[in-house]
């Protein structure tokens, strides 16, 4: 069956809304948190030399960025048809590439030409390495997007704090950008002490950020829900974090090869306004925000709040369906969702939460809605007398339900 016959009997299928398998991403610099759900045999099913799974990548039509060994399709989300012939499966990137607007609506297709965002579960144990992700123009230079980032920190996912349970973010206020240029060349020397010209906040269980490109952040342990532009490009400029050495290489990861070796480049990526305003928190701290007066939502049977609201290129809810609650829920624009908590229905579908996944297992709690479907609008049930459903729902750039 050719891919638009796979991609259109899916949308079929699903009255408009594609099943989708469970993505995996390993990290060959990262240790995994252990919180994503993966069978503990699993973490490191990939290899030694590929590192541990500490990401799963959800609604993705970007591939990662891993080096000369990546795997085939690896980042990219698989649409799952299953029937009397058995199970087929396709990318959701090349289904939108078939299908478009039918998927993704003829606004996103008619300005993008592709689905411009995914979004990921990031669970690391320690803290990251103080790293930037360039703006359009330095990602240009290597043939990618520039890339802004929101992080949101599920409750479901963070019975424990990891190893350090606080964000760096930006650069202090009085610190110089000589300061900051001899870290970056003191890279090779051990621990380049970047972090002492950065502030670190706690982190918190219900709340997130926003990362715009051009921000320095070393995120700490929470596992995190992570909405993003479609990109996976990043440089790290801290040597040395949580006693593990970084490789030169990813300092210049997303450097021209003929301007490996030019710090006043690494420098410029750096929107420095940006890291040394003083009212970092004010500014990109996010709490949720409900999407309509609160009693009326209750009174309908669930609650619905912005997480992630700051960025143009994204945005995100988490939706409550209320115990033994039948809802119908619409949007304006078509999203990606992964089921967090309960079991229940989603329009035609059965979803549950899993508690252990093995690698390449198929499951029933992620799911991406068409635009005509969200418009429409889905029917949730939830049949259980104790337990909620709750649905995190990530979308693309402007989306027209995002008044504040």
């Amino acid at each position: 069956m050719g891919l638009s016959s796979i991609a259109e009997k899916a949308l079929e299928q699903g009255k408009g809304i594609l099943r989708l398998a469970p993505t995996w991403v390993p990290r060959s610099f990262c240790v995994p948190g252990r919180r994503i759900k993966l069978h503990p045999d699993d973490y490191y099913v990939l290899g030694g030399e590929r590192g541990g799974i500490d990401e799963r990548w959800l609604s993705s039509t970007t591939p990662a960025e891993n080096g000369p060994l990546t795997g085939e399709n690896e980042g990219l989300s698989q649409i799952v048809l299953e029937d009397e012939s058995g199970i087929q499966k396709v990318t959701l990137r090349d289904a939108v590439e078939e299908l478009k607007g039918q998927i993704i609506g003829d606004r996103l297709w008619d300005q993008y030409k592709s689905w411009p965002m995914y979004s990921k579960f990031f669970d690391n144990m320690g803290p990251l390495p103080h790293h930037i992700h360039h703006r359009d123009e330095h990602a240009a230079m290597v043939g990618q997007n520039g890339k802004p980032e929101a992080y949101y920190f599920p409750p479901q996912l963070n019975n424990h704090g990891g190893d350090f349970p606080y964000t760096f973010i930006g650069i202090a206020p009085g610190t110089t950008k000589e300061q900051i240029k001899e870290c970056l060349m003191n890279f090779t020397k051990g621990d380049n002490k970047i972090t002492n010209y950065s502030q670190a906040f706690r982190l918190e269980p219900g709340t997130g950020w926003d990362v715009p490109p051009g921000m320095l952040h070393a995120p700490g342990s929470l596992c995190t829900y992570e909405p993003q532009k479609a990109s996976d490009i990043f440089a790290m400029y801290q040597s040395l974090v949580n006693e593990a050495v970084i490789p030169e290489e990813l300092l210049w990861k997303g450097t021209p090869k003929d301007r490996i070796g030019d710090y006043d480049l690494l420098m410029e990526v750096i929107d420095w306004d940006l890291n040394v305003n003083p009212n970092l928190m004010e500014k990109h701290f996010m709490r949720p925000k409900p999407v309509k007066d609160v009693a009326v939502m209750a009174e309908e049977g669930y609650s619905e709040n912005w997480i992630c609201y700051k960025n143009e290129a994204y945005s995100a809810k988490e939706l409550t369906v209320f115990p033994g609650q039948t809802v119908t829920i619409t949007d304006a624009a078509a999203y990606g969702m992964i089921v967090m908590q309960g079991h229940g229905k989603f329009g035609v579908w059965d979803i549950e939460t899993p508690a252990l996944i093995r690698y390449g297992q198929l499951t029933n709690d992620e799911y991406f809605v068409s635009e005509a479907a969200a418009v429409e609008g889905v029917v949730i049930s939830n049949p259980s007398k104790t337990d909620p459903i709750v649905i995190l729902k990530h979308f693309g750039p402007g989306n027209p339900d995002l008044v504040l």
